[in-house]
């Protein structure tokens, strides 16, 4: 027969891969009274975890230690978060703890870290789904105790920043086991109230003084608002569930009221700043549309027909001018030669002979002019013109002359 022997250390490595393996012991609370409490030099702390029924060796290393916010001690009842394995030297079971706390708070924060856990994995605090808030609200809800300082500091933020804005308080609770029931009936109330936003808060406290606004109740009734939601509640290091849930956190109630509204003061230098740079805006725009407008109305006179009708007439005259003195000229020169043509025409002209003595004589018969005795027989008739009048006459054989010429 085959025996199959493994050792002592192979049994507690198989051991410790399934304990640290284990989904649940990996990641675990547990309940118990310290005892057998040893601080290490190295600054580890060793002790027992125990219950009426059973104790657990529980292993702290100085990372963890260092950590506490308060002196553990023997019979101290703590909450101890860590894993679960085997401390293989000695085969024993051991709890290896990285976070402890005393219980009554240990519970109240496993509560908390069960609730976050179970509301996130339903989308309660998601992004996406958180809205940004007005810039210019006119109306702001308020939800706390109406004698808490917390308003009163909301109120004098208000009124410094913003005195515009119109305030509806709905009173509530802020502590104590009604608080839950009396913060969900006043947010209720706003939301009918037809706000921009709602401011919920209260000032700083214990954990347990806080509790209220871990509670499921008011955590989603935060998340059904239909209006932005700014949280202000304790001090900047507490954190709460509707802080989660919230639209924005603020890290107390003045903070809440300064996020909430913008500051009158930067609005008006922002209006300024703005005024200022419209102005150089339209300064710029109107030189750009004043230039564009000289240059569209001197292409303008440039294209006018009144101008081009102008150009036109006035080149109309100049050629006017042109033709009416190359006409003179064309006459007075025409003239000149006329002129001229005339004294020759005088010159030429047998009455001026006539003028000077001198008569024309032609035939009567025929009108031919005669110029020598030859031309005419003894006898015939002729006609003398003078130069005032004619003469008829009867051509007799004169006595011959000789004849004479002239240059003329």
């Amino acid at each position: 027969m085959t025996v199959n022997i493994i050792s002592i250390s192979q049994i507690t490595s198989y051991l410790r891969e399934l304990l640290e393996n284990d989904v649940m012991l990996s990641d675990i609370w547990v309940l118990g009274e310290v005892s057998n409490l040893k601080r290490a030099s190295s600054g580890h702390y060793y002790f027992t975890l125990k219950d009426d029924a059973a104790a657990l060796d529980v292993a702290m290393w100085r990372t963890y230690t260092s950590r506490l916010t308060h002196n553990l001690q023997n019979g101290d009842a703590v909450l101890a978060h860590g894993r679960v394995s085997i401390y293989e030297p000695s085969g024993r079971l051991q709890f290896y703890v990285d976070m402890l706390q005393p219980a009554g708070v240990g519970l109240l924060h496993a509560r908390f870290e069960e609730l976050k856990q179970r509301l996130a994995a339903e989308g309660l605090f998601d992004e996406s789904r958180k809205r940004p808030l007005p810039p210019l609200p006119h109306r702001i809800g308020i939800a706390t105790s109406a004698q808490a300082a917390a308003l009163r500091d909301i109120l004098t933020v208000l009124a410094r920043r913003y005195p515009l804005v119109e305030v509806v308080l709905s009173p509530c609770l802020v502590q104590g086991e009604r608080a839950p029931d009396s913060i969900s009936a006043a947010l209720y109330r706003l939301y009918a109230q037809d706000v921009d936003l709602i401011i919920l808060a209260r000032g700083g406290g214990s954990i347990e003084d806080l509790w209220c606004f871990n509670e499921e109740i008011v955590a989603r009734t935060v998340f059904a608002s239909p209006v932005p939601v700014i949280t202000g509640v304790g001090h900047e290091t507490d954190t709460t569930i509707v802080d989660y849930v919230a639209d924005v956190r603020a890290a107390t109630p003045s903070a809440a009221a300064e996020q909430a509204v913008p500051d009158m003061a930067v609005l008006a230098e922002a209006v300024t700043v703005l005024r200022q740079q419209l102005d150089e805006a339209m300064s710029a725009q109107l030189w750009m549309h004043q230039n564009a407008l000289h240059s569209a109305t001197a292409t303008l006179q440039r294209q006018n027909p009144a101008l081009w009708l102008a150009r036109s007439r006035q080149q109309v005259d100049d050629l006017v001018q042109r033709a009416t003195r190359q006409v003179r000229y064309l006459t007075e020169r025409r003239q000149l030669q006329l002129d001229g043509l005339r004294q020759q025409l005088i010159t030429l002209s047998p009455y001026a002979t006539l003028h000077r003595g001198y008569a024309v004589v032609q035939r009567t018969s025929d009108g031919g002019v005669v110029t020598a005795p030859a031309q005419v027989q003894r006898g015939e008739r002729l006609r003398l013109t003078l130069r005032a009048g004619e003469l008829a006459a009867v051509a007799a054989p004169p006595a011959p002359i000789e004849e004479q010429h002239t240059d003329d």
